[in-house]
């Protein structure tokens, strides 16, 4: 190779670049947010709640999309379509299952007088899960579009940016949402 195409070699993707930034722009907000929940906390009248089981099975479920994605990203490279095929759709079902098991999570708490008015406490609850169920359902949306990609007739270049890109992200938000239960859970 010659120099030119070793440098090129060695720079990131724009895409990936601009994903990058996001991703620390995301941290920063969820840093500042979760800092503001432990500054607030110490107010007189705050409540404390308990974490949703459905949480914890929306954990496990999150842990699982990310490896399946993995093995998707696997196989994708090994050029076994028929497995990436499969993988991609298993991924954006889990995806849907973890967005499903957040709103039943959400449902018990609101049905237990956990609203977002009730207290401080509650609203910077929903703040923070909303906001990252938010970009979980920016995941889930990404995915379903690899997923009807993966299955469409139109002939493909196989780049594996997208698959790259995708597989950053949703391993993002899976330990985001990992970090935020575990915050919850040693703040309570």
């Amino acid at each position: 190779m010659n120099t030119v195409a070793l440098e090129q070699k060695k720079k990131i993707h724009p895409h990936k670049f601009t994903l990058w930034m996001g991703i620390g722009s995301i941290v920063m907000m969820f840093a500042g947010l979760t800092s503001a929940y432990v500054v607030k906390r110490n107010q007189a009248g705050w409540i404390s709640f308990d974490i949703p089981v459905a949480f914890w099975y929306s954990t496990a479920v999150m842990a699982l999309s990310s490896l399946s994605l993995y093995m998707a990203s696997k196989a994708f490279k090994e050029r076994s379509m028929a497995q990436y095929r499969r993988l991609m759709l298993a991924t954006m079902i889990l995806g849907l299952a973890f967005v499903a098991l957040q709103v039943i999570g959400f449902n018990k708490l609101w049905q237990s007088g956990l609203t977002l008015t009730s207290t401080v406490a509650y609203s910077f609850l929903y703040v923070i899960v909303g906001l990252h169920a938010l970009h979980v359902l920016g995941g889930v949306i990404a995915l379903v579009v690899m997923a009807l990609k993966a299955f469409g007739t139109k002939t493909r270049v196989y780049s594996q940016l997208p698959v790259d890109l995708i597989s950053t992200y949703w391993h993002f938000v899976d330990l985001l949402w990992i970090y935020l239960l575990i915050f919850l859970l040693m703040i309570r």
